[in-house]
């Protein structure tokens, strides 16, 4: 399992490596798809990296997204608001997400944020249901937005 701290990720030479060890090849696309990822500090819309990629559309970028998501590089946050968001994984391990946080979704902003110190609550679940994810959204107002604004 290879690790690499994500603001990091900004030479070709180490997305290339990141991308091979998910056993996705390395195509152009898919590397400014990773380095868009990489040099955000939260999880993205769709839309929200179509506007820092303008030279990809949003096809392009949806199914770089959609490739990343099936090899375990970024996993994608459902935050409430009605758009998927995605975020590269923390852990990059190539067979699951183990990469489980809290995130907090800020209703001024609708931005979403990772709260990385903080884990998601374990959750019992009767017998015959089987657990393949959890996430754990709170909502409130990022100190950005500041509660008094």
């Amino acid at each position: 399992m290879l690790f690499f701290s994500t603001f990091a990720l900004v030479k070709q030479e180490e997305c290339v490596q990141l991308l091979a060890s998910h056993g996705i090849r390395p195509t152009s696309n898919r590397i400014v798809v990773l380095r868009a990822l990489a040099l955000s500090a939260r999880p993205l819309t769709l839309a929200e990296l179509e506007t820092k990629i303008l030279s990809i559309d949003k096809s392009g970028v949806f199914r770089a997204l959609t490739l990343f998501r099936e090899h375990h590089l970024v996993h994608d946050v459902e935050d409430g608001s009605g758009s998927m968001r995605y975020e590269l994984c923390h852990s990059h391990s190539n067979d699951e997400d183990d990469d489980l946080h809290v995130h907090f979704f800020c209703e001024r902003c609708q931005r979403t944020f990772c709260l990385d110190g903080v884990p998601v609550p374990e959750v019992s679940v009767p017998p015959g249901y089987a657990v393949t994810s959890a996430s754990h959204i709170v909502k409130g107002v990022c100190p950005e937005c500041g509660v008094g604004k």
